[in-house]
């Protein structure tokens, strides 16, 4: 079966943030909490003994973990960073005779580079769904969807009809920041799939790598052959101490806070957008999708970029007219206006 994706092995990996320029004084190009950092979450990260090792097995923070979520602390799995865990479930998948990824429209590229570093065949969802069979196919779901930011449409559905023994990740990075909606999963199709969770953008801390995945309840075998591939230690102190954090009821009430200042913030730089002639697609998350009334992306991208201003091409999602824009403050937006201005790119 031939991949519909690119087949590219260029080892060159598109993220947004700092880049060989440093810091941008205004960067649409993450999608982290533009509120900023968590108080109380900092005051964790300030108070970490550094001069110790972690429990390698992070008994207390699974536990914490287990409770925050009400499962059993078997089920949840700790990881160095989101794409620490795409890279290690993709070869837990492949030991086991995985054939295939299957992979949304749109999604974050570590998924695809996952699988090619292991062998796999990158599909459609639809193809994967017919490529299944005991433990031979892998499946991505993201919701809110990135460079998007929408609902993964009939997501439930696809779940109820996975293959016996695929096994499906449902990435939630961006499910804290979600502005509108709920997500739209029953409990037993929670139960049925992986949920990758990564509360450092949430926290306003992408600086700080440290992840953590649910496992399904039904599924034993599975979480052992993750466990085994983990490197020792993946998650240093801090990573322990931003977890940990996350989970507490001061840290949930700030997050619900800033998830209403986003919300206008993200009225505000729609209506900007729409002033510059842009079209803005739709999108439920702190992020969403423009179409310039440009003819060179890449031109105005980095004519943006010399004036401290970086935004996110989404070329390398599959959507090559696009940029992906981070919802900021009103000062990066008023900076963003001038600086499309100044480059004539209306």
């Amino acid at each position: 079966m031939s991949s519909p994706f690119p087949s590219s092995t260029s080892a060159v990996v598109v993220h947004g943030g700092p880049d060989a320029l440093g810091v941008p004084a205004h960067d649409f190009s993450t999608n982290g909490n533009a509120c900023g950092p968590c108080p109380v979450t900092l005051a964790a990260l300030h108070a970490v003994d550094a001069a110790h090792y972690p429990d390698p097995h992070y008994t207390a923070l699974r536990e914490t973990l287990a409770r925050f979520h009400g499962v059993d602390v078997q089920r949840i799995v700790v990881a160095a960073s989101a794409s620490e865990f795409i890279f290690r479930l993709t070869a837990a998948v492949a030991s086991r005779g995985g054939r295939h990824v299957a992979l949304p429209p749109h999604s974050y590229g570590d998924y695809r580079r996952a699988a090619r570093a292991w062998g796999l065949t990158a599909v459609t969802w639809a193809d994967g769904e017919r490529a299944g069979g005991p433990a031979r196919s892998l499946h991505w779901a993201c919701d809110p969807s990135s460079p998007l930011g929408q609902a993964e449409p009939g997501l439930g559905a696809r779940i109820d009809r996975l293959p016996d023994g695929a096994t499906c990740v449902l990435d939630l990075a961006y499910e804290p920041l979600r502005l509108d909606g709920a997500l739209a999963l029953t409990a037993a199709q929670r139960d049925r799939v992986w949920q990758l969770v990564t509360p450092n953008k949430a926290l306003g801390l992408t600086g700080i790598r440290a992840a953590y995945a649910i496992a399904p309840r039904a599924d034993r075998d599975m979480p052992e052959a993750v466990a085994r591939l983990a490197p020792s230690w993946p998650v240093g102190s801090h990573g322990v101490a931003l977890l940990g954090a996350w989970t507490s009821p001061q840290a949930q009430a700030h997050l619900q806070r800033t998830r209403a200042t986003l919300a206008e913030w993200k009225r505000q730089q729609i209506a900007m957008c729409a002033s510059l002639g842009w079209e803005c697609l739709p999108s439920v998350a702190n992020f969403f999708c423009v179409r310039p009334d440009a003819e060179n992306l890449p031109a105005l991208a980095a004519g943006l970029r010399g004036r401290g201003i970086k935004v996110r091409e989404a070329a390398s999602f599959g959507l090559p007219e696009a940029l992906r824009l981070a919802v900021l403050p009103p000062a990066s937006q008023a900076a963003l206006h001038a600086a499309v201005q100044s480059l004539g790119a209306r």
